[in-house]
């Protein structure tokens, strides 16, 4: 298995038949938006799946799924039928909207699994904290509610593909369901402010590890892009793996673009 990681949550999960794209969402620095997934990649990809609404996570995802004839994959909140027409939550837009969706898709719940083109995924709990951040020195805070944009949506996904599992908890503070997941890779955010801001912390993730017990970590969704800062939701990584290490548990550091083969 081949991963690669594009900042944020994005990743592709690949091997020889199947080609994940998680979280295809926009780089949301001012200077310099552009799609996190390359768009050279986008036509061979088999399963587009989606933690939830925000734009760094949810963007371009209809467009790389219907680039690839691929279903995509998200929780059944972001999707409604209105009349005769399928609608998903619209990707391009900052209110909760629905709008009509032509290409392949399929919805979980927390606790359903779906098979589907050689993979198995599993909708896991997760909850996205509130943001707080500062524009032109206003400090604004969201918290996402049924009616907030901020975090709709929100799931994880445990993922196997021909054996070799998967975990990616997108953006979310730390649930104690996840005990003895034990996925063979453990993607988590460790961005998040303490006070349960955002994601979870570097401490909070930490401690997620711990109940997981995974064989491998990637840390994401830190020091990243955001409007006019090109370093938010700051942490210290080298800090994060030594203490991974610690317990006895590989953790590799990626940057954007990186490739890693477990």
């Amino acid at each position: 298995m081949k991963i690669r990681h594009f900042l944020y949550n994005a990743f592709l999960v690949e091997d020889e038949t199947i080609k994940i794209a998680i979280d295809p969402g926009q780089n949301l620095w001012l200077f310099n938006l552009h799609s996190l997934i390359p768009k050279k990649e986008w036509d061979s990809v088999t399963h587009v799946l989606v933690t939830h609404g925000d734009p760094d996570h949810y963007y371009q995802a209809d467009r790389v799924a219907i680039a690839a004839n691929a279903p995509l994959i998200m929780n059944a909140s972001m999707v409604k039928q209105e009349g005769s027409e399928t609608c998903i939550l619209v990707p391009r837009r900052g209110k909760v909207e629905f709008e009509s969706f032509s290409g392949e898709f399929s919805t979980l719940n927390v606790g359903e699994t779906l098979e589907i083109n050689g993979a198995k995924i599993t909708a896991i709990k997760t909850q996205h904290g509130p943001i707080e951040y500062s524009i032109l020195g206003f400090k604004r805070r969201r918290t996402p509610s049924p009616q907030e944009r901020t975090g709709f949506g929100s799931i994880g996904f445990f993922i196997d593909v021909n054996g070799k599992t998967v975990l990616n908890l997108g953006d979310s503070l730390i649930q104690q369901e996840w005990t003895g997941l034990k996925p063979d890779v453990l993607m988590l955010p460790i961005g998040g402010f303490g006070n349960s801001i955002w994601t979870m912390d570097v401490t909070d993730a930490l401690q997620a590890v711990r109940l997981i017990a995974p064989k491998l970590v990637i840390p994401c969704h830190y020091n990243v892009p955001f409007i006019l800062k090109k370093k938010f939701a700051q942490a210290d990584d080298q800090y994060f793996k030594r203490e991974v290490e610690k317990m006895g548990i590989e953790c590799r550091i990626m940057n954007s673009g990186d490739e890693i083969k477990i």
